[in-house]
Parts: structure tokens; sequence; C-alpha cells
């Protein structure tokens, strides 16, 4: 079968641009630019995940190797068939070079599915390894049928890596052990919650009891069957991977019916400090993963900026607090630079994903290479894995909430601003 891209391949026309920003600039047509496509929800529920878009846009714009490129922006919409659709426009009607897409896995994997197919590189983040990679296999239920993509890259962190830091965050406390999960019926839950490599082996290999209540629907209204699941079995802890909207349904309600666990580590969520500030009081000591912060000891490739510039100027241009998305969206940009500056032929997707293969980089995320490092051998080739800590929303005098780094142990590199706390 030959795809759009081979066929385009084979026609294409290549010049050399002047290298920029220190990386040698890719050979592309006389006078065009790389042209990259980038997928992300937009609107939606989970369209605060793209809320810092515009700005990194604006930012690798201004920078000396975003010169040399083209960006098409499409919204998914929070919606996995509409982000397949408009993949598949970036690759037919805008002739991309090179996809980026962030942001769950009902935006990266039917993207990356997409790509794949059609033989176009694609480099995603914002979402955990194991959703992102079995959830794209033809039968996500039987390991030795799993196949490595040939044109797919994923930078973030995985199930393990969250499961840690939710335990030594659990373990700072005095708690009973009993845990009750959240997972919704979707790629992030179902993984989440999966008996093999979610969170059930680890917690019962530590001790702890699980209550499962079974998976339920995204933009549910009522939480009052889990809420009552979780008091009969004398909850403490409260964990899952719940769209934002949700889990303001389920606070609210739980405080309602007079349920309140000592701690509620929650992904996806509370990553964004508007969905703490929209609980009022009740989001003080809420905890999550903290995947990124303006603490982070890292700096951009692209502009020198260092984590806590990035995020200050993300404050001073639009006048909101800085979210964990921000990070991983500059990250894409300066993985998308420094691969197609070592390339001689943008459009050839072999030499492309080629080069992305071989990407060894300190990022705004950290350092970043697809080496395999920490990865089974099934994901070493398309994975590569970022440091991951723990934190806790703490409500600020005069109002409005911080996040303070509580637990390191999985990166200490990474500092920490204060302990673990009960909600009370």
């Amino acid at each position: 079968m030959i795809t759009r891209r081979k066929l385009l391949q084979s026609t294409a026309a290549s010049g050399v641009a002047l290298a920029a920003g220190g990386l040698a600039a890719p050979a592309i047509a006389q006078g065009a630019k790389i042209r990259i496509g980038y997928v992300t929800p937009q609107s939606g529920p989970l369209a605060a995940f793209a809320e810092a878009d515009q700005f990194i846009l604006d930012g690798f714009a201004g920078t000396e190797a975003g010169a040399n490129f083209e960006v098409i922006v499409k919204d998914s919409q929070s919606n996995p068939n509409r982000a397949a659709e408009v993949a598949q426009e970036l690759i037919v009607d805008d002739e991309i070079d090179l996809m980026l897409v962030a942001s769950t896995p009902e935006t990266t994997n039917p993207v990356t599915t997409t790509c794949e197919n059609e033989e176009i590189p694609c480099i995603s983040t914002v979402a955990p390894w194991q959703p992102w990679f079995i959830g794209q296999q033809g039968n996500p239920g039987d390991p030795a049928s799993w196949q490595p993509f040939n044109y797919a890259y994923h930078f973030f962190w995985g199930l393990e890596d969250v499961i840690a830091v939710f335990t030594n965050m659990w373990a700072q406390l005095d708690t009973n052990k009993s845990v009750g999960g959240l997972f919704p019926n979707d790629g992030d839950g179902n993984a989440w919650g999966d008996p093999n490599v979610g969170f059930p082996p680890v917690l019962d290999a530590q001790g702890y009891t699980l209550t499962d209540p079974g998976r339920y629907q995204n933009l549910t209204d009522d939480f009052s069957a889990q809420i009552n699941a979780f008091k009969s079995a004398s909850v403490e802890i409260v964990t899952g991977v719940v769209i934002p909207p949700d889990f303001t349904t389920f606070w609210t309600q739980a405080k309602q019916q007079g349920f309140t666990p000592k701690a509620a580590s929650i992904g996806k969520a509370i990553l964004f400090p508007q969905a703490v500030e929209a609980l009022g009081d009740t989001g003080h000591n809420l905890s999550s993963e903290v995947w990124w912060s303006p603490t982070h000891p890292f700096s951009s490739s692209l502009n020198g900026m260092s984590a806590g510039d990035l995020a200050a100027g993300f404050t001073t241009a639009t006048g909101r607090s800085w979210t964990q998305p921000i990070g991983f969206v500059h990250a894409l940009f300066e993985v998308a630079a420094d691969a197609m500056g070592r390339v001689s032929d943008s459009s050839d997707p072999d030499e492309v994903s080629e080069a992305i293969a071989a990407t060894n980089l300190n990022t705004i995320v950290g350092p970043l290479a697809w080496n395999g490092a920490g990865l089974p051998p099934f994901a070493a080739k398309n994975v590569a894995k970022t440091p991951l800590v723990g934190g806790q929303w703490r409500l600020k005098d005069g109002g409005g909430y911080d996040l303070v780094i509580v637990d390191n142990q999985t990166a200490p590199d990474v500092p920490t601003g204060g302990v673990m706390e009960p909600i009370t």
C-alpha cells in the first residue's frame, strides 16, 4: 500500500536552510517551512489541559528555531473520534511533516494510531505510557501480541510511578489502609483499575484494601453509589483518575453525604488550580501527582528559560496561575525542533522517525531519551520516562491555592516544600 506520505516522499524537492538557534536546520523546500500538526482538547471537559497552548505556541514562534516551522493547530473537542478526524485532516489536507499531540489517552491514542497507519512521525505526551502504548494494541489483554510502533514516540511517566508517588504520600499519614477507587470507563480509568498493570496488585502487595465500585461513565451526575460503597468499607483514602467536572461533582456530594477521607489523591482532575478553586475551602489538602512545577530544576533547550521563568512568564502574559501542562507542551516543541534539526530531509518520515528515536535532550521537563530506561522491553523503543513527585493543594492566606510538593522519593532532584497533611 502506498500511503500519501510515501507518495510525497518520492517526489519531494528539498533545499538547505540556514542553521538557527544552534540547531542544524533540516533540508526543506526552498522558501517553505516545516509543517507541524498539533492536536489538543481546546474545548470540552478536557479543555484545561490546553489552557497554555497559545502561550507556548507564541513563545515557540518567537524563537530562532521556531522560525523554521509552521504549526497548524486542531481542537479535538475532548472527543476521541474528533481527534482522529482532525489528525487525518492534518495529514491529508495540510500535508504535515510531523504530528504533535498532548493530553490524555482520549486525545493521544486516536491521533497516534492515525499517524502510525499513515506513516507520519508523531510525538505525544501528557498520558501515562501504559494506556498510551497498551491501549493502542490490537489485543490489549494479550501481552504476547503487542508490537512496537514505527513512527510514534511518547514521553511521560507510567502507572508504576504514580502508584509509587501516591503510596509514598499515604505512608506519611496514619490511616487504616482502606482505599476507595474512582475509575471511569475510559482509557485512563481502565488502565488505573486494571488488575494486572494498575493499582490493585501494588496496593494488595503493600497491605492496602481496595474498594472498587466498578467503572462509571464520564460526566456522571450522581456518585452516591461510590460514596456509599466507600463509607461501608470505612475508606480513609480515595484515589482515581477523574476528569475535572466529575471530581467537582463527587467531592461536593461526598461532603454533603458526610464522607471525608484522610487523603484524596486524584489524577487528572485536580492538576489545575481553577478546578481546586471551584471547590472553595474544601480543596485544602487534596493531593495529586506533580509532573512539572516552577521549582523543577530544569531549563528549556529552546530559549534557556528555567521552569520558574516559564511559569512566571505564563502568569505575566495571561494573569492566570501556572499549570502543569505548560512544561510538557513546551517540551513537545523542544523535541520537535531538536529532531528536525538533525534530519537532511524533513519530508522523509523514516529519517524523521530515526531522529526522534535518537533524541538525547535536556528539556524543561527533564532529560529525554528513548533509551528504554526504566521500561519493560516491549515499550523500550517508543517511550521515554519523565520524573514524577507528589503534591498537596494548600489554601493561601487571602484566598487561592498553592501546590506544595510533599514527596520526592521517586525524583530526589525535585525539592519538596512541605510534608503530607491529612484532610480534616
